[in-house]
């Protein structure tokens, strides 16, 4: 074998395909966990491209060859809001830390608040000089993401603005699939004989919750179902600028009220959303699963200990900490490739809401 090793030579050794070989150092498409660790095995020990990124099957370190820059060994973590204890970020975000800390990176953390997105005002405890890159947590203000992407350093967006009709922002974003789980459930629920099923989530909020409606809309059309708006719940509270918790748990009162019959089945863009659709449902006096059945998306815990437990999608948040660690040290690494977007995979599960 020449010294130049090639996706094909990894799957030659291991007896499997090209395409299975390329999913799982890219982190792309569908694949289990033990065929994905098995391939990022084998190219470590073959020496691929002198391979980014791999966790050693014994240690849980992990081998990456992106050197560090002089005075620059900063990992800056921006995000609007902290994240608590039962968000999938938290996680990921674990993960992503440790990997970082034995590369010789160390990762800064800087909320921003919302009047220094509305000034373009970079946190006074960031280090431009410092830093290597940087990457976003659910960042969701456009002008400010924009500012973010030119000050000349590599960036990485775990979930992004929606950028419908605006120029993409100059970065590689980090998702986790938002279609896969949602055609699955509409076509089970399709199946059932669910005809009616509508959407609660403001699908402007951010690109998964807008990539989550648009499947839902798709899925529907592909089973043959058609979309009742009145049941499609995609907004917030009118007149709030940032809404709160409270406003939110009125507009879903006011909107449940304003229903002239229940769907079926509810899709909601999160658990937290579903979590207070159930809260407000309860209120009204409308049961779940007997009136109407609920999904949600994240697998929180909160879904498991609910009642009734909620059936959601889960997303693999190790799995989304390793992609984020290999695509902002690639671009550290090589800053002029293309610019990616990147989906982890999702798990639809099945729980009591949806009498299951």
């Amino acid at each position: 074998m020449g010294t130049r090793v090639t996706i094909q030579d990894i799957a030659n050794e291991l007896g499997i395909s090209r395409n299975t070989v390329s999913k799982a150092i890219n982190n792309t498409g569908i694949l289990a966990d033990a065929t994905r660790d098995k391939v990022l095995k084998k190219a470590m020990e073959m020496g691929y491209k002198q391979f980014s990124y791999v966790t050693a099957a014994n240690t849980g370190s992990s081998v990456l060859s992106v050197p560090l820059s002089k005075g620059s060994n900063e990992i800056a973590l921006f995000m609007s809001n902290f994240v608590a204890g039962s968000h999938f970020a938290l996680i990921m975000l674990d993960k992503f830390q440790k990997e970082l800390a034995g590369l010789g990176y160390s990762l800064t953390m800087h909320r921003i608040l919302e009047e220094e997105q509305e000034s373009m005002k970079l946190p006074a405890s960031f280090s431009r000089e410092r830093t290597a890159g940087i990457i976003c947590i659910e960042m969701f203000h456009y002008e400010y993401d924009q500012m973010l992407c030119g000050l000349g350093l590599p960036v990485l967006f775990v979930d992004a603005p929606v950028t419908y009709a605006k120029a993409p922002l100059e970065a590689d974003i980090l998702c986790m699939d938002n279609h896969s789980g949602i055609y699955s459930l509409i076509s089970e629920m399709a199946r059932r004989g669910k005809t009616r099923i509508g959407f609660i989530g403001e699908y402007m909020h951010c690109q998964s919750f807008f990539e989550r409606y648009m499947a839902y809309r798709n899925a529907l059309y592909l089973a043959g179902l058609p979309c009742p708006d009145e049941a499609c719940i995609i907004r917030n509270k009118e007149g709030a600028r940032y809404p709160s918790s409270k406003d939110y748990l009125e507009y879903l009162n006011e909107r449940f009220q304003k229903l002239p019959r229940l769907p079926e089945v509810f899709l909601c863009a999160n658990d937290f959303i579903a979590l207070d659709a159930l809260q407000i449902l309860k209120k009204l006096g409308y049961g779940v699963p007997d009136d109407v059945w609920l999904c949600g998306f994240d697998d929180s815990p909160e879904s498991k200990i609910v009642t009734p437990p909620l059936t959601t999608i889960h997303i693999h948040s190790q799995i989304m900490g390793f992609s984020a660690v290999n695509l902002l040290m690639s671009r550290i690494s090589e800053p002029y490739l293309n610019y990616r977007t990147v989906h982890t995979e999702t798990d639809l599960i099945y729980r009591d809401s949806t009498c299951d």
